[in-house]
């Protein structure tokens, strides 16, 4: 899983729209784009012009899509596809981080997303692309040289905040360390999967084990630094958002598992809602999934159809992470509205889960 790009849904846009939510993201919307126009100019001293785009030209982006489905908005398009580290950086802001130190953060955390969105590649043998690279023949070769150069933008982005005096010595290859020892966390759990998975964890077994590695440890991992550059109040706080993050990370990747759930069974791998139908399904559910485990193809729809009542149980579980996630942040002055909790679980899917998303969500029949 990869912080992939969110509120794909009209719907979803135009509500916090509504909310005011999109100009309140304004502030850190601009730190965050200069922070991938200041890597993506780090990228001409990393890599001849012979592999890079010409400037101008779309990169594949964070889905692979490269286009917005919603108009030409290019404030949208970026905001969907970097949703999540705006956020992150909206909340750093309110957390009392110094502004001159949010532009290190912005770089450094495009530059760890740019990293696990190629490993995840590697994995699930897409080919996404945060660079402005040529495309070339061969998945695996284009996430290698993605991995090869995003370990070089952030060291340069490090160098850059020492040369600045935003680092002390050390600093930076304790911060290093530390995001190198999470992604390692998060590898073990993906590497496991390699093979496929025999074994089906209860729904509340395989959240502590699985969700909150792969989506919470993920989502932590815009917190490793601040851990080692802030002092004073702004790290005890810094200490006291990290958690709240890593639940909204839960929330995503539970979310992440209704709009996988056929892809997930293809490959064998964990996926909280199988489970949630393995232990506490009805005979229906459990007879199908028994079917689909078997080797019969997924028909469309089956999530949201012979699956919905699991499905549904599955979703409330992510509200209640990201509701728990929001009331703390509100705790600590984030202004994000912690009401609107639900209705951000509801739209952080990408273009694949839109659908299924508002069948799950839309008001049942008596």
């Amino acid at each position: 899983m990869t912080l992939s790009p969110v509120f794909r849904s009209a719907q979803a846009v135009a509500l916090l729209e509504r909310q005011g939510i999109w100009k309140r993201f304004a502030p850190a919307l601009v730190r965050q784009r200069e922070a991938v126009a200041a890597v993506h100019r780090d990228l001409e001293e990393v890599i001849d012009e012979l592999y890079r785009l010409a400037p101008g030209q779309p990169t594949a982006g964070g889905d692979g899509r490269g286009a917005n489905k919603l108009g030409d908005n290019a404030e949208l398009t970026f905001l969907q596809d970097y949703f999540f580290l705006t956020l992150f950086l909206a909340l750093f802001e309110s957390l009392g981080i110094a502004p001159e130190r949010l532009p290190f953060y912005a770089e450094l955390d495009f530059c760890i997303m740019g990293t696990i969105t190629a490993a995840d590649n590697l994995f699930d043998d897409q080919a996404k692309s945060l660079l402005p690279l040529k495309p070339v023949a061969g998945a695996r070769y284009s996430s290698i040289l993605q991995l090869m150069c995003f370990e070089r933008l952030m060291r340069r982005v490090g160098d850059r905040a020492a040369a600045r005096g935003l680092l002390a010595v050390g600093d930076f290859t304790r911060a290093q360390r530390g995001l190198i020892d999470q992604m390692a966390e998060i590898g073990l759990l993906e590497g496991s999967e390699e093979g496929g998975v025999s074994e089906i964890p209860e729904p509340g077994e395989m959240i502590e084990r699985v969700h909150r590695v792969r989506g919470g440890l993920l989502f932590g991992l815009a917190f490793v630094a601040p851990k080692v550059l802030e002092t004073g109040e702004a790290l005890e706080r810094v200490r006291r958002a990290e958690p709240a993050i890593s639940r909204l990370g839960t929330a995503f990747q539970i979310v992440d598992d209704l709009t996988d759930f056929e892809f997930d069974l293809t490959r064998r791998s964990h996926n909280l809602l199988v489970s949630r139908i393995a232990h506490a399904g009805s005979p229906v559910e459990k007879q199908r999934l028994a079917a689909l485990l078997g080797g019969q193809p997924p028909e469309p729809g089956l999530v949201e159809g012979v699956f919905a009542e699991s499905a549904r149980a599955v979703l409330g579980e992510a509200r209640a992470e990201a509701r728990a996630s929001f009331t703390t942040l509100k705790e600590l002055g984030f202004w994000f509205p912690a009401p609107l909790a639900d209705e951000v679980v509801h739209a952080i899917v990408g273009l694949d889960g839109v659908v299924r998303m508002e069948a799950l969500t839309a008001p049942q029949e008596p």
